[in-house]
């Protein structure tokens, strides 16, 4: 794959966020500094020069919609009315990029302190990999609630397996899954159409692209190496304030 391959992002921001304890606010417009989260994001989108930008959006959507129209008007939006996992998510988007021949890149509408940097960072070694998929990964010394990068003993990435499916043992690995992906676009939603609902959540996990991709001889990548800080959802207010303290330590915007 080229170094200047298209690039279309599609965001996910149809979560109702009820650990927020704001019901009268969809969780990726709760404010971190002045500036809803899912602004945060947008912005990370634009500064890489997506192709297009596609918001999937949910919960509220009606708000959510009216805040892009007013704030980002080229932002494209689809929807998730049924919450069925972030695999079914991402399909809402495969209308709008039915013609489109290029790379998707999968952000998470709750995780506003992703840097332009580390996401240019992640296309480049992408690219450099002839990589059909690739995962942003991260290190951490309490993995809980995340899906674990699961290798094999040559240290090839073969899996992510949710907090929910994972065995004792993978629930030690503590190498995650940022919910970051790079994926070639027909690709994408041709493995998407693979996948089925029978985990503990009964959800179509976008993770689960992963096996049928290599199941297929496709060549798969997870990169770790950015700080688990900076890949963190926001799910409570507790979340919201440890984000604003980073920000201040870090001394971002």
């Amino acid at each position: 794959m080229n170094e200047n391959k298209d690039c279309s992002v599609v965001i996910l921001a149809a979560g109702q966020g009820k650990r927020m304890n704001n019901p009268d606010l969809p969780k990726v417009l709760a404010d971190l500094k002045g500036k809803p989260l899912l602004s945060y994001v947008l912005d990370v989108s634009n500064e890489i020069k997506a192709s297009s930008i596609i918001t999937i959006i949910g919960h509220q959507k009606e708000i959510v919609e009216e805040y892009l129209k007013n704030n980002y008007p080229t932002v494209k939006t689809a929807y998730q009315l049924q919450q069925l996992g972030t695999g079914h998510a991402v399909m809402q988007a495969a209308e709008q990029l039915n013609d489109f021949e290029g790379n998707v890149l999968i952000l998470c509408g709750d995780v506003p302190l992703l840097r332009t940097k580390t996401i240019n960072t992640f296309i480049q070694n992408h690219n450099k990999s002839n990589a059909d998929l690739s995962v942003l990964s991260a290190i951490t010394e309490n993995p809980t609630g995340y899906g674990r990068i699961v290798r094999d003993t040559d240290g090839n990435f073969t899996k992510i397996t949710e907090q929910k499916d994972a065995s004792e043992a993978v629930k030690l690995i503590k190498e995650i899954n940022s919910g970051i992906f790079l994926v070639d676009s027909k690709m994408l939603f041709e493995a998407l159409n693979k996948i089925s609902n029978k985990n503990a959540q009964g959800e179509y996990y976008l993770t689960d692209i992963v096996e049928i991709f290599i199941n297929d001889s496709k060549k798969c990548m997870a990169f770790a190496g950015v700080g688990f800080d900076e890949l963190q959802g926001i799910n409570s207010p507790e979340d919201l304030a440890r984000a604003a303290k980073y920000m201040s330590t870090m001394n971002l915007k």
